[in-house]
């Protein structure tokens, strides 16, 4: 089944509906640019609300933020970290290292690039997921690298000033290489930015994800969702999935 997110949670209100919509993940935005900014301590309240089955992802922005002490603090369960100008979100250069022992069990990462960043799309993002890929084979001491650690990719409308949340879409024929770069070097594509109950569908059918990332398709206003709407996009993904299983 597709993976399905439901990011920019703000309250614990939108959390319930989306984990009761069936939704595998939910997100919390700390970015304080972002209308949907949340700081630690809400997102610890309503974390502590959630059932373990339902992945709680922290989406970084700023490189200075310490996404893992933010991890740890919050009881979130992986992390989002957008490409910008300054690098990639949540690098916290002064963090102290954390081992794997201390992740919570399942632990994701994720690395989101908007796909404008990218001066030739096809030939960039391939080679990059193809290095990706070689480095996970090639792990110190021939360790095998957990399922999680940065083999999921996100990819947005966004830009470096504005990396995500804009609530417009790319051109998903045009990715339709990017996907298969994907599909073929075993890493998991997200596809994220413009998604609504209406189109998810299509973007679905057109570049065979592995998941998908909502947040302003399916809110009322910028930081409150609409319960039918999240309800809406869930079905819309279930309804896909079925219809091709």
């Amino acid at each position: 089944m597709t993976w399905v997110k439901i990011c920019g949670i703000t309250n614990l209100d939108d959390a319930l509906v989306a984990v009761d919509a069936g939704a595998d993940a939910v997100g919390f935005v700390f970015y304080e640019n972002s209308p949907r900014f949340v700081n630690v301590k809400t997102a610890r309240e309503i974390i502590g609300k959630l059932p373990e089955s339902v992945e709680k992802v922290g989406v970084f922005v700023d490189p200075g933020t310490d996404s893992m002490k933010i991890l740890l603090d919050a009881g979130l369960t992986g992390t989002q970290s957008y490409f910008s100008e300054q690098g990639f979100g949540g690098g916290g250069s002064q963090r102290k290292a954390v081992g794997l022992s201390c992740l919570p069990p399942n632990a994701r990462f994720m690395l989101a690039f908007p796909l404008t960043v990218f001066s030739d799309p096809l030939s960039q993002v391939a080679a990059m997921i193809e290095g990706f890929a070689r480095s996970r084979q090639k792990a110190p001491d021939g360790m095998p690298i957990p399922e999680g650690i940065f083999d999921t990719f996100v990819l947005d409308s966004g830009n470096v000033q504005k990396p995500g949340g804009t609530g417009k879409s790319f051109d998903w024929e045009s990715a339709q290489p990017i996907a298969e770069s994907f599909r073929r070097n075993g890493v998991r594509l997200v596809v994220a930015g413009g998604l609504t109950p209406e189109n998810v569908g299509n973007a679905i059918e057109t570049l065979r994800p592995w998941g998908v990332d909502v947040a302003s398709g399916v809110e009322a206003h910028p930081g409150k969702k609409d319960p039918e709407r999240i309800r809406a996009f869930v079905r819309a993904v279930r309804g896909y999935d079925a219809k091709v299983s």
